[in-house]
C-alpha cells in the first residue's frame, strides 16, 4: 500500500511540467475589477494582456501575464501618487459655492 503523500497529484504534475496557468473570463473578473468592454478596449490598444482561444467558444488569458500587468500598474500608480501636486487651497480667491 502506498502512502497518499507519495502519490503525485494533478497539481504537482502540472508544476513539474511548468505549464502556464490560464484563466477564463469569470476568474479574470474576480482578479481585475474592470468591465468586459474596458478590458477588450485595452487589449485592442495593447494596454492589457491579450486573450487567446482554446476552442471556438472558449477564450482564456495567461495568468502570469495578468499578474505581471497588475504589478506594473501598481508600480506606475505608486510612482504617480508620489508626484501628484494638489492645489494650495489658501491661494484661492473665492470659495466654491455649495448648493
Amino acid at each position: 500500500m502506498t502512502n497518499p503523500v507519495d502519490r503525485p497529484t494533478a497539481n504537482a504534475c502540472r508544476h513539474s511540467l511548468d505549464l502556464p496557468r490560464t484563466i477564463r473570463r469569470a476568474e479574470l473578473r474576480a482578479i481585475v475589477p474592470l468591465a468586459d468592454s474596458t478590458i477588450y478596449e485595452m487589449e485592442r490598444r495593447g494596454a492589457f494582456p491579450r486573450r487567446f482561444a482554446l476552442s471556438p467558444r472558449c477564450v482564456v488569458w495567461d495568468l502570469a501575464e495578468v499578474k505581471a500587468w497588475l504589478t506594473q500598474r501598481r508600480q506606475e500608480q505608486g510612482a504617480s501618487l508620489a508626484t501628484v501636486q494638489h492645489p494650495d487651497v489658501h491661494l484661492r480667491r473665492t470659495r466654491p459655492v455649495r448648493r
